[in-house]
């Protein structure tokens, strides 16, 4: 029997756009309330006026610590709780490290990584004082299986899933599942410095998922029931050769 959602809460964060915001949809179609945290103000209010009073705006740029510092409060005073967490913002960066800009591999690592460990442990203790709750990270296949093509994303993603291993097993015995989505190439602005021809031809043949698709993927893995726990659900588009 999967576990019911409805009136239940949850903070997604980078939900202002991509895979964020469909989450966020996807919950409140089954009756959660949805605190959507990202950085873009204007985008964010616009997303939660249209989005309706179950969903609220919580602005927050996730690499200054002092901001990430007030995200649960506000959740907490807004909705009394939190449920589920999906730490999802993130960025892209591919390309030959030879030519590479090791300030824009700083800029990337640091929200891939730092950013997104941090909020989890910002959300973890109000999880362990309840004895329940589910954090989902948004990974990717390439935190699975190197692709040659993005060196440094892959390397930030293989972090993620080290994060998402450890983390799980020292807060099992709170009650507090954990587990990473890891999606091939959605098509989503992280993609958007793929080569148009790239972009083209991978849209043509197949390679390119939605980002519906996998909001479909976590909505599964928190529907599971309690005892249920999945640690990682890889979503590739049907013609990937990965």
């Amino acid at each position: 029997m999967k576990q019911e959602l409805s009136g239940k809460v949850a903070a997604i964060t980078g939900a202002a756009s991509g895979i964020g915001l469909e989450c966020a949809k996807y919950l409140l179609r089954e009756g959660v309330r949805v605190a959507l945290v990202d950085r873009a103000e204007d985008a964010l209010n616009k997303l939660c006026s249209d989005l309706g009073p179950q969903a609220y705006p919580v602005v927050v740029d996730l690499t200054k610590p002092d901001e990430v510092s007030t995200m649960l409060p506000r959740i907490l005073e807004k909705f009394g709780h939190l449920d589920i967490f999906h730490a999802n913002a993130g960025s892209y960066v591919g390309g030959e490290v030879v030519d590479g800009d090791p300030d824009a591999w700083d800029r990337m690592l640091n929200l891939n990584i730092n950013a997104a460990f941090r909020s989890v442990q910002a959300v973890l203790p109000h999880m362990v004082e309840r004895k329940t709750g589910d954090i989902i990270m948004t990974s990717s296949i390439a935190g699975l299986v190197p692709v040659v093509g993005e060196p440094i994303y892959t390397a930030s993603k293989y972090a993620v899933q080290a994060f998402v291993h450890t983390v799980r097993r020292q807060v099992a015995k709170h009650g507090i599942r954990v587990g990473a989505v890891a999606p091939g190439p959605v098509i989503t602005a992280l993609i958007s410095d793929w080569p148009k021809e790239k972009l083209d031809d991978a849209i043509a043949a197949g390679g390119l998922m939605e980002a519906s698709e996998v909001a479909e993927a976590v909505l599964f893995m928190l529907s599971r029931p309690r005892n249920v726990t999945i640690r990682d659900l890889v979503i590739l588009p049907f013609s990937s050769d990965l």
